[in-house]
């Protein structure tokens, strides 16, 4: 009802009234608002006296009682609500129409459900304590928020500042961030994060949260505090030696709060009793560091103490310490490798449900018996290079949506014409269709360890869209024609019609390149060939590939002149075989090849993004990657200093030539640990509307280019899509066609963009978080001081105050190695790679740490010093598990087995993927022998199956009756 929704907005305010009604347009709801105060007959004016809530409620009762007439009394009408005295008076006035309680309409609706009958307690209970505390008027254990108008008002005035409270996970009892935020951070002169110090100062804001803040007097102003622990994107200084005071304040009030569904875990069984068998209170842990625990009602905490649960946040009292909250589902055990996947899942509110009906029926068909085929009327309408291109892709190995492609050629006047093809998706997926608004939800392809779920379905991603060898593809085409210095003369764009010869991987194109034609053997496209047509095609594709690298070596000789960086992460790769089982868990190995491609990918993406924005100035889609802060590079600057480097961080273009001048010839993995802290400090990159950013604030830092916009991959990146759209139309534009394609005004362009950029940040985290999940499971049954894969060579790379930070290169993984304890003692390291605890002192230095003993035993460590260190797993019931470092000796270890040492460092590893897998099939065996047992369970705690709970749940947060959202604030 219309007079839902002006309730709504009434008692929540005009923010959760704009989040409900762009829930009600979305298409996926099925939901339509009918304007109740507009129609003749549903409309009632407001009493002389009459509360606004009791007119509300009288008019959505007269509108129920309208619309049941209006089914021709077919349709029992139920209006639920929690006013006691609405249900009295109309509950049994018009036959068919229901006005019950919350309760009462779960029990009438879902009597079988336990969860229904402790929800409804929990909040009847819930209710009656906050009654009986503001009887008994107890103490505060927080300020209360402050009103909205005095909040807007001061954030006006420059009293009051808006940001994104960020609480720090290594210290999240104690001390968070908040990241300025709109007008605060263009008017207020911070440059700098606001430091919160302590729970009472974050006043009931969890992370996330939008919240205003009040600054402390200067005098009461606190220092970052110096920890070991890894640094990451939420808290970039945290390496740095204690530092100066930092502006400091406390949360006043919350614009915004962005609650969602947190994974918990019920506490002990023990803990359980020691609160009394009948307790209804618990208090369960979040899996994530920076949530508080939360208080919830179940009499189930001994029989889901093994699980990892779902709950939900309703309301956080300022009498309490702990939000209330509410049981929503069971995830899966404890341990079990599906139930952490879909913990990691849920903690990034990433959706992974079936493609449905609808969304399918769109889809076209290609199957066998029907394969698809190029239309007659496309024919007409596209470039046809299957006959004059060579096309290939160059992707990873077992990669099934191939979105892009690559073609060279040399044309009639002795120039040579480089072209990138990409899927062209945007046939497919019509705009505002139900696949276009899924993909829009999905935002991209999320790729996990050993898994990815897909933005489009696979009939697109793994097929019609995919540019596989062999088969006629749609594509969108950008070719350029080069001198012979390879540089542009012309660029045309346009659809496409290719057909991909080959479908290299990147190993077999490197190969090719280098020389070694024995590679040929795994290319399926030359094994049914002729000696001789085998020897012609083999020359004209090393041609090719030779000379793209030829091209993208000058392109990006160019962009290097201008200031591009060549960065460094560490990824790691988990490698699968044929079955699906994991075949290997390496880091990725750079090849030049990968930067060929990349090179050809980037170019396309910046000319696609000079085309759009010249014919849509106000309203494309770019990338932009704002310059760093440069006290982030502080410790980049300081760790190179210890190698006698200095490096000049004023511009991208000094930063790259220090950078590549930092190079220690005895010792590469120094170059590539300084590049990995650069890329550390280094600012996210982010999609924007250009209608609402200045031009001068378009450059990318990373590449340095004026303009930049991702175009090349649409099966997986729904950026793309729109950026496809957006050429599209350009193109029609300068043929002065009209314009077929639907475009988004700059406003709405911008909105979708933070969606965007949220959902790509989810995709990242999940990524490495599932990453480190494989590399605990690997560790997690090892005996660490009898097994030798559980000893490696680590190099250390930070200086704490309590220990060093580690990076183990045979692994890719990078961790805190503690010299000092808990109980105060420190390391002290003997002969024979053994190292013990004893009564002692660590005294830091700007380069080094001396762990000293009582006895007067010394052992220095140096920046970028190997050593040898011991990798064991910290398990967590409540938490991930993590990888714990232990350093056992101050020197490099050395592999004793000379042979296993100087084999390929992927062969170092393949011992630890079998045992993975091993035990993820030991795993599975288990869980099928128990499968009914925990089927049984299910049934009774978590009702998976037929109407849930937390369907119902789930459609009462749809229509913004609960303060809650899906957004995930980093």
């Amino acid at each position: 009802m219309q007079t839902a929704c002006q309730a709504v907005q009434h008692q929540r305010g005009r923010r959760q009234y704009n989040k409900l009604r762009n829930l009600l347009k979305d298409a996926r709801h099925d939901c339509i608002l009918f304007a109740n105060e507009f129609q003749q007959y549903c409309y009632l004016p407001r009493e002389r006296g009459e509360s606004m809530e009791k007119w509300q409620t009288r008019s959505i009762y007269n509108a129920a009682v309208w619309y049941y007439h209006h089914c021709q009394d077919r349709m029992p009408i139920v209006m639920v609500t929690e006013d006691d005295e609405a249900i009295h008076q109309y509950g049994s006035t018009t036959e068919g129409v229901f006005v019950i309680s919350f309760k009462n309409y779960l029990e009438n609706f879902w009597p079988d459900l336990t969860a229904a009958h402790e929800l409804c307690d929990s909040v009847l209970q819930s209710r009656r304590e906050r009654e009986s505390e503001s009887l008994e008027s107890h103490g505060k254990e927080y300020a209360e928020h402050l009103p909205l108008e005095v909040l807007e008002a001061g954030i006006k005035s420059g009293r009051y500042i808006q940001g994104i409270l960020n609480v720090n996970k290594h210290r999240a009892q104690i001390e968070a961030f908040v990241r300025l935020q709109g007008a605060s951070s263009k008017d207020s002169d911070l440059v700098s994060d606001i430091l919160i110090h302590g729970m009472k100062a974050r006043n009931r804001a969890i992370h996330s949260d939008v919240v205003v803040v009040e600054l402390l007097p200067k005098t009461d102003w606190k220092g970052r505090t110096a920890a070991l622990c890894e640094d990451d994107s939420e808290d970039k200084a945290s390496g740095e030696a204690p530092s100066e005071p930092m502006p400091t304040g406390r949360v006043v009030g919350i614009l915004q709060k962005n609650w969602r569904d947190y994974v918990v875990t019920f506490p002990s069984k023990e803990e359980v009793q020691s609160q009394g068998r009948n307790a209804q209170k618990i208090l369960v842990t979040p899996w994530d560091y920076r949530i508080p625990k939360i208080r919830i009602s179940t009499q189930q905490a001994e029989a889901l103490q093994d699980f990892r649960v779902v709950v939900r946040i309703d309301s956080w009292e300022s009498t309490s310490l702990y939000p209330n909250g509410h049981f929503v589902r069971v995830l899966g055990r404890i341990g079990d490798l599906e139930g952490e996947i879909t913990t990691i899942l849920v903690e990034n509110s990433i959706s992974v449900v079936p493609f449905s009906e609808a969304q399918m029926s769109e889809m076209p068909v290609s199957t066998p018996e029907d394969p698809w085929k190029v239309s007659p009327e496309e024919a007409r309408e596209r470039q046809d290079l299957r006959q004059s291109h060579l096309v290939f892709s160059i992707d990873p190995k077992g990669c099934e949506d191939v979105d892009d492609a690559l073609s060279v050629r040399t044309l009639s006047n002795g120039n040579l014409e480089l072209g990138v093809h990409i899927a062209d998706v945007t046939h497919f997926v019509a705009p505002n269709s139900y696949i276009d608004v899924e993909a829009r939800t999905r935002a991209t392809t999320y790729y996990l360890a050993d898994r990815r779920y897909d933005m489009l379905p696979p009939v697109l991603s793994a097929d019609l869209c995919s540019l596989l060898g062999g088969v006629d593809r749609y594509a969108v085409s950008v070719m350029w024609e080069l001198d012979k210095a390879y540089e542009i003369q012309k660029v045309w764009y346009g659809r496409t019609i290719i057909r991909s010869a080959y479908k290299l991987f990147y190993e077999a194109a490197q190969e090719l390149l280098d020389g070694n034609f024995s590679i040929v053997d795994d290319i399926p496209e030359f094994k049914d060939l002729d000696e001789k047509n085998r020897q012609e095609r083999l020359e004209e594709l090393v041609w090719a590939i030779g000379k793209l690298t030829d091209i993208a070596r000058h392109i990006r000789a160019k962009r290097n002149d201008c200031g591009a960086l060549e960065l460094e992460g560490v990824e790691v790769r988990v490698q699968l075989d044929e079955k699906k089982n994991i075949h290997d868990l390496i880091p990725k190995q750079p090849l030049e090849v990968h930067e060929t491609v990349a090179e050809c990918m980037i170019l396309a993406n910046h000319w696609v993004a000079r085309k759009i924005w010249e014919r849509f100035p106000h309203q494309a889609l770019l990338r932009q990657h704002p310059p760093p802060h440069q006290e982030f590079f502080s410790q980049l600057r300081e760790c190179a200093k210890a190698k006698g480097f200095s490096i000049d961080t004023r511009s991208n273009k000094t930063l790259a030539d220090s950078l590549d001048k930092a190079n220690d010839p005895s010792d590469p993995i120094v170059n590539r640990l300084l590049r990995a802290m650069a890329t550390q400090a280094m600012s996210n990159a982010r999609y924007f509307s250009t209608g609402a950013c200045a031009e001068d604030e378009f450059r990318h830092y990373g590449l340095a280019l004026d303009k930049y916009t991702h175009f090349t991959s649409p099966i997986r990146r729904y950026s793309d899509i729109i950026v496809h759209r957006l050429l599209m139309a350009a193109i029609s534009k300068d043929k002065k066609m009209e314009i077929k394609e639907n475009l988004f005004s700059s406003k709405d362009l911008e909105e979708l963009c933070r969606h965007i950029n949220n959902r790509n940040r989810a995709a990242q985290h999940s990524q490495k978080q599932s990453t480190e999940l494989f590399q605990c499971m690997y560790f997690k049954d090892k005996d660490p001081k009898t097994e030798e894969c559980c000893i490696s060579d680590g190099v250390i790379y930070s200086i704490r105050t309590n220990g060093v930070l580690v990076f183990i290169p045979r692994f890719g993984i990078k961790g805190a190695a503690y010299l000092k304890n808990k109980d105060g003692l420190v390391i002290s390291c003997g002969p024979d790679s053994y190292s013990e605890w004893k009564p002692g002192s660590l005294q830091r230095f700007q380069h080094k740490i001396t762990s000293t003993t009582a006895g007067g035993e010394s052992v220095t460590f140096h920046l970028f010093d190997h050593v040898t260190v011991r990798i064991s797993v910290q398990a967590s019931r409540c938490h991930s598990d993590k990888i714990r470092l232990e350093i056992i000796s101050n020197k490099p270890y050395l592999i004793p087995n000379t042979e296993l040492f100087h084999q390929s460092p992927l062969l170092l590893k393949s011992d630890l993927v079998k045992e993975v897998t091993r035990s993820v099939e030991e795993a599975q065996l288990a869980q099928e022998v128990k499968v009914n047992v925990i089927q049984d369970e299910y049934q009774e705690y978590c009702q998976t199956k037929g109407r849930s709970l937390y369907m119902l749940l789930e459609e009462i947060k749809d229509l913004a009756l609960l303060d809650v959202s899906d957004n995930y604030g980093i």
